[in-house]
């Protein structure tokens, strides 16, 4: 597949890095010609400077025969607008981009842009391993309604089944992480030390859900 990727900072030179490797053809597009220095000395794609929404700039990177689209730049805007030229103009299927305000991400989510919130992710992220409670979404779908989450549980769950947890905080869940491993939860299913719970649910019910799970098993005493 080609794949056309504007901005060539860290994450886009580290994204042109490992598609290349993985045998695709790349072409990178940045305002900076000085920017190209982060690709390796062997990268074989295009390189091409100018701004990354203009229609003979895409056209230079090989947008007409792109199966993907990356807009990775700096600039919230221009990687609205890339993207949405990359779609709407070219017709290329498989677009996002990433975007700094989370505000403005679930508005271009709606819009059907898929974006990568930069904030919103970092945040989730270091609160995975700040808080060793509560609930933390790992994905949300396009409206912000639908999420799933890592849930954090008291000990005192271990070696109940998963099904009675799910029953208890009427949700579903969705798999458990054990062993570096992703675990379907069967009816027989007993919850481990070390087992990751995650959680599909509504938004609005994460905390209700995070109590649940934060609390004692209904009729089983306090450890």
């Amino acid at each position: 597949m080609h794949i056309v990727i504007l901005g060539c900072g860290r994450v886009g030179s580290l994204i042109a890095h490992i598609l290349e490797d993985q045998g695709h053809s790349v072409a990178v597009i940045d305002q900076d010609p000085e920017a190209f220095r982060k690709l390796r000395s062997g990268f074989k794609g295009i390189k091409v400077t100018g701004i990354g929404f203009d229609r003979d700039v895409l056209t230079e990177a090989g947008i007409e025969r792109a199966g993907a689209f990356a807009a990775v730049s700096s600039g919230d805007n221009s990687n609205v607008i890339a993207a949405r030229v990359a779609r709407e103009s070219f017709g290329v299927q498989r677009v996002v981009a990433r975007i700094y305000d989370p505000r403005r991400a679930e508005v271009y989510q709606r819009l059907g842009i898929p974006t990568v919130a930069t904030v919103a992710w970092t945040a989730d992220q270091m609160l995975r391993r700040l808080l060793p409670e509560g609930a933390v979404s790992l994905w949300r779908d396009p409206t912000g309604a639908v999420v799933l989450a890592e849930v954090a549980y008291s000990d005192s769950w271990l070696g109940e089944k998963v099904c009675d947890l799910e029953s208890a905080a009427h949700t579903r869940i969705a798999f458990i992480a054990r062993l570096g491993e992703a675990v379907i939860p069967g009816p027989g299913l007993v919850l481990q030390e070390g087992d990751v719970v995650n959680v599909i649910a509504e938004d609005s019910s994460l905390d209700r859900i995070a109590a649940v799970f934060g609390g004692r098993v209904p009729g089983k005493g306090a450890h």
